[in-house]
């Protein structure tokens, strides 16, 4: 006797849900990669595999140092969570092999600042900080930011992370502006020692085309890290804003603060002495571009404005409320042992003709993040100097 056939009747709507279920439970994959944020990476150095997703803030060049322009390589870059991040402590450290060099490296892609990033690779240490090693994958996202440029770091924006360190300063102007930009870049500062001072220049003034070598200020030449001191044809530190006016000498406090502490040759130093700032005189042996006089000093072009906001930083972050002289810009060229120095006319010339570079900007990033945790805000803010002087 035949078997009878079982026949399974479905309805036509019953038939579309059944063949839904099948395609949905197809298209699941068996196990969903966690892409992790740059946060979640910094606390997950366990040397395992991740994919990690961020913004690409600059080029790593040691543990607490970032370059945000003027790049030197292509073999590493950082990124953060957040475009604008200016914070090394926040940032992953990705490591770029060579067959990642040519499309992601930054020196040869400056305009990848700013752009989200998602890699794959090892989660380990990187120049000693928390990093991404090995990628076996990099791609760009599909979000083009405004972070940091190829042409300097941190320019603040309405949202740039630098509006925070200076948010009780927002709407003020003139004294309020001078007063609470004073309270700002005085709180939290960490002092160094003057001979902490030699390392400290040989990390901010770094010759960006050779990390062996620093710049010096005035002559602008590009010399040996090694050739520090006192002797002919070495480099050592020069007060900007000279420590005779004020009689503040080399002791921890304004005789020691990098804002105002550069490289220069021994000799060219020697010749810049204690002199205020102008235009005009004779040129000076040593450092073309550079004129000088009886009382007066005129930088060469290129750091004219560096030479002003050093000397407006100074004014505005020792006001004589601690053990310091209260200094103060003003329009004389002989201000002896007063702690005054000129001419404030020619120095806000100064500021407006020469804006801050790359250069000037990564020395102030670097300057608060890694060594005294203050910011010169006529850096950030070269504005400012025509509200406060």
């Amino acid at each position: 006797m035949p078997v009878p056939k079982r026949v399974f009747a479905f309805s036509f709507p019953a038939l579309l849900g059944f063949l839904a279920l099948l395609f949905t439970l197809a298209s699941v994959p068996a196990a969903a990669a966690t892409t992790l944020t740059v946060a979640q990476a910094i606390s997950s150095q366990t040397g395992s595999s991740g994919t990690v997703a961020g913004y690409i803030v600059g080029e790593p060049t040691a543990t607490s140092t970032v370059r945000f322009s003027d790049f030197t390589g292509d073999t590493a870059l950082a990124i953060a969570d957040s475009k604008t991040e200016t914070s090394t402590t926040k940032m992953l450290y990705v490591q770029i092999t060579a067959s990642y060099r040519a499309s992601f490296g930054l020196l040869s892609n400056p305009s990848l600042i700013g752009k989200q990033l998602s890699v794959t690779g090892t989660l380990t240490a990187y120049f000693t900080h928390a990093g991404l090693k090995s990628p076996s994958a990099m791609t760009l996202g599909t979000s083009s930011t405004t972070g940091p440029t190829a042409t300097g770091t941190v320019t603040p924006t309405a949202s740039s992370s630098t509006d925070a360190y200076y948010a009780a300063a927002s709407g003020k102007s003139g004294t309020a502006l001078k007063a609470a930009l004073h309270t700002i870049i005085s709180t939290g500062v960490t002092k160094i020692s003057y001979d902490a001072v030699w390392d400290a220049l040989k990390v901010t003034d770094q010759d960006p085309s050779n990390s062996a070598n620093v710049i010096l200020i005035y002559s602008g030449i590009s010399r040996s890290k090694t050739l520090n001191g006192g002797d002919s044809g070495d480099w050592n530190r020069e007060h900007v804003w000279a420590k005779s006016h004020g009689d503040f000498g080399t002791a921890t406090g304004p005789g020691t603060d990098l804002h105002h502490l550069r490289p220069e040759d021994v000799a060219v130093n020697s010749l810049r002495n204690n002199k205020d700032f102008d235009s005009g005189g004779s040129a000076a042996t040593g450092a073309p571009g550079n004129y000088t006089d009886g009382d007066s000093w005129e930088p060469r072009n290129a750091v004219k404005g560096d030479v002003a906001r050093m000397i407006f930083y100074m004014a505005v972050r020792y006001e004589g409320d601690d053990s310091w002289p209260d200094l103060e810009v003003n329009e004389s060229v002989s201000n002896g042992t007063n702690p005054y120095i000129g001419k404030l006319s020619v120095l806000k010339q100064w500021n407006t003709q020469d804006p801050p570079d790359a250069f000037e900007k990564n020395r102030n990033q670097v300057i608060y993040a890694t060594y005294q945790h203050n910011r010169n805000p006529f850096i950030d803010h070269p504005e400012w100097v025509s509200s406060i002087f």
